[in-house]
């Protein structure tokens, strides 16, 4: 197989930088990267991460996930239209009380994270599958899998993705066109940052007193500690997608952190939900002593064995 051209959304910063960087700089040189974002105005950080690739084996191009026109227009400016490998990154976070979400807020995440993904499959699809060829990377999570504490709206949207991709790979697989999810846990990125800062100052008037401690005593102190115990850096997420993308067969699902399998292993275990509902609550509710511990261990384990690759 000669060079393959690859469509990377959101790579001003984060996965998708990483993921267009790494295929950009592989060794082989397998890959020429159309690495998208939607502000061109946020270029730089990738200009500096691409180095001497820019303008050899990666461009840059504008993308807006959210807009039919803007992704026609960024296909049809590639000869031929040519994309062998989509990776869908572009996406957006929520984390917070429900009550304290609005509903045109919520529409929005679906707009990019889910709707932005249908909107690229469906314009790349019917050239894959005329070609009888074609991958579909999308950057999902293991909250598409498993639902969490204050992340309703952002794991529903996953769960939406999840579907979607699940649906779609019996057809394209008649095609032979792949689909592979990539599903990480907790990633150390500006993306994750930011989400963080805004969560520690949100309005919490919507929502009763006892919600709102738990939100700001229990929830984002423990959420920080995972991601320091257990977080992985895009770099090490970017390392496992070129793998699944030169694999001659890609699983359906991939799981980025080895340290999540557990926690998500519990659904498929227990036919009726309870299991994992129950865990979660006993860990976050009753035995924070003995999570506090576990944390611990897995910060240990997780820098011994090279931070959960592969």
């Amino acid at each position: 197989m000669g060079t393959r051209k690859v469509l990377v959304t959101g790579c001003s910063s984060g996965i998708g930088l990483a993921v267009a960087v790494r295929l950009a700089k592989d060794e082989l040189r397998r890959f020429k990267v159309v690495a998208t974002m939607r502000d061109l105005d946020r270029r730089e950080a990738l200009e500096r991460a691409a180095g001497e690739t820019l303008n050899r084996s990666l461009e840059i191009r504008q993308l807006d996930a959210t807009c039919e026109d803007s992704i026609r227009e960024c296909v049809n400016s590639l000869p031929d239209r040519r994309v062998d490998v989509l990776v869908n990154n572009a996406g957006v976070g929520m984390i917070g009380p429900l009550e304290c979400q609005s509903v045109s807020a919520i529409q929005e995440l679906f707009n990019t994270n889910f709707f932005g993904l249908v909107r690229l499959v469906k314009e790349l699809l019917p050239d894959m599958k005329r070609h009888q060829s074609g991958h579909i990377v999308v950057m999902s999570s293991v909250l598409g899998i498993q639902g969490l504490l204050f992340n309703d709206a952002y794991a529903a949207s996953k769960f939406a993705v999840e579907g979607f991709c699940e649906s779609l790979a019996v057809q394209a697989m008649k095609f032979n066109v792949k689909m592979t999810l990539v599903e990480p846990g907790p990633v150390v990125t500006e993306f994750e940052q930011k989400g963080y800062e805004e969560a520690e100052k949100m309005d919490l008037s919507e929502t009763d007193e006892e919600t709102a401690r738990i939100f700001r005593q229990i929830y984002l102190p423990y959420s920080r500690k995972i991601f320091n115990s257990v977080g992985q850096t895009p770099e090490e997420v970017a390392e496992q997608t070129l793998q699944l993308i030169v694999s001659k067969n890609p699983p359906f699902r991939h799981q980025t952190n080895r340290f999540y399998m557990p926690l998500t292993a519990m659904k498929h275990a227990d036919p009726t939900g309870r299991l994992p509902i129950e865990a979660f609550y006993k860990m976050i509710f009753q035995h924070d002593r003995m999570f506090n511990a576990s944390l611990s261990i897995l910060r240990i384990l997780h820098r011994r064995l090279g931070k959960g690759t592969a």
